[in-house]
């Protein structure tokens, strides 16, 4: 009897090829959108991108995914479909037999319908034409080709994939909304690498434009940083100060933490997601391979010049972010260090003042205890004298003179009497 399997055994495995490469023959056209919801994408009603898909397969009578898929290939007329949902966004690929007679036609992007287009889910932040053709025999040809077609300044030329297939682009969107890349490649390449070398330039545009989604982040950030970092400096500067009292100063301290804290949660998912893009797309591109042709610049050198600047910024904010709240902690310390030896200043003077009072206390208690003696020694002697005054008249004393003899006694029993009872309390 065979050992049971994991419940994710299956699906792990077949994860792998989940997204397998297209095969593309020569020539031919990739056209290429990307739709990413502006708000909390990763939590969005990804029914919706399935509602979608059915809308574009429906037109043609294709055949419709499984409910839970995040990926589907079908054909829609003469083109292949191509569908993947990821985290954030969804892209469709449509790849036709042929090129146009008008190199980069935007009539090529009529597979995906202008109506259709309008009712994604989300936004269209990637758009893309690809050109593939057969490489010409003159490879002047290909560099006068590639001048007339996109803007020299940005002009990306390599060879890639130990020279199967040349690669150009600006990076650069054309009045009909697209970005354009051309594909020449070397006779006798297999369908399946043409496929590979589309699909990679399509993840390097998809996953550029979303890791430039950090950028555009990191300078809201940056506004809201320049406004809070004189006020947490000021604040730092001020906690050796008595000039304001201690509860102000913390009050403000923590609404800057407050809002340092929101900023951190606000913008740390989109951070993250930045560098993942980001070593995908270095990734991407080293696996192109690419070899340089007549000293044009590669994607790695175009990226290095206008992409790696961008993401050092994101960097750099996400660092200033993480170094600002640290400071604002510190300072939260010591704010809390100075009330801590205030209010132990404040319990020493209580403490000393508490002592004054029960010294006064004790004095009070004295000066009462021996009031307490004089009293009662009077009202004691008073007693006394009526109880001698029979025997002072058989021994033919005076009233005043029994009185006078019987007062010193008395006080000092009253006093012995008063001294016993105060060390039995204590």
């Amino acid at each position: 009897m065979p050992p049971s399997d994991h419940p994710q055994r299956y699906a792990t495995v077949n994860e792998l090829h989940a997204r397998p490469f297209p095969a593309l023959e020569v020539p031919s056209t990739a056209v290429f959108v990307a739709f990413k919801e502006p708000v909390d994408a990763a939590n969005r009603d990804r029914a919706l991108d399935r509602s979608h898909l059915l809308a574009l397969i429906d037109r043609h009578g294709g055949a419709h995914p499984q409910p839970e898929a995040t990926h589907h290939s079908a054909p829609i007329g003469r083109a292949a479909l191509k569908w993947e949902s990821h985290t954030e966004f969804v892209t469709y690929s449509a790849f036709t037999p042929g090129v146009s007679a008008c190199p980069f036609d935007p009539v090529e992007a009529g597979i995906f319908p202008a109506d259709w287009l309008e009712a994604a889910p989300g936004k269209r932040l990637v758009s893309v034409l690809i050109r593939i053709e057969p490489m010409p025999a003159d490879a002047g040809a290909i560099l006068r080709q590639c001048d007339d077609w996109f803007v020299p300044e940005s002009l990306v030329l390599s060879r890639v994939v130990d020279g199967a297939a040349v690669v150009a682009g600006d990076f650069r969107i054309d009045p009909a909304g697209h970005m354009r890349f051309a594909v020449f490649v070397r006779p006798a390449t297999q369908a399946r690498r043409v496929g590979r070398i589309v699909q990679r330039l399509c993840e390097v545009e998809t996953y550029r434009a979303m890791s430039m989604l950090g950028l555009m982040r990191a300078r809201l950030l940056t506004q809201r940083l320049n406004a809070l970092d004189p006020q947490l400096a000021a604040l730092v500067a001020g906690l050796d100060s008595a000039a304001r009292p201690s509860e102000a100063v913390l009050h403000e301290l923590l609404a800057i933490s407050a809002e340092l804290e929101g900023l951190a949660v606000q913008f740390t998912f989109r951070f993250g997601a930045t560098a993942a893009y980001e070593a995908i797309l270095n990734q991407r591109i080293q696996v192109l391979r690419e070899e340089r042709i007549e000293g044009r610049q590669t994607f790695a050198e175009f990226m290095m010049r206008r992409y790696d600047p961008a993401m050092r910024t994101v960097k750099s904010a996400e660092k200033r972010l993480r170094e600002m709240s640290e400071r604002a902690e510190r300072a939260a310390e010591l704010l809390r260090t100075r009330v801590d030896v205030e209010r132990s200043a404040q319990n020493q003077r209580l403490l000393e003042s508490m002592d004054q009072r029960a010294d006064l206390a004790l004095r009070l208690q004295r000066t009462v205890e021996g009031l307490s003696v004089v009293a009662i020694s009077y009202y004691a002697v008073s007693l006394a004298g009526y109880l001698a005054y029979p025997v002072g008249r058989a021994l033919g004393m005076s009233k005043e003179m029994l009185t006078a003899a019987l007062v010193l006694p008395v006080v000092g029993l009253v006093w012995l009497m008063v001294r016993r009872i105060r060390k039995s309390l204590h």
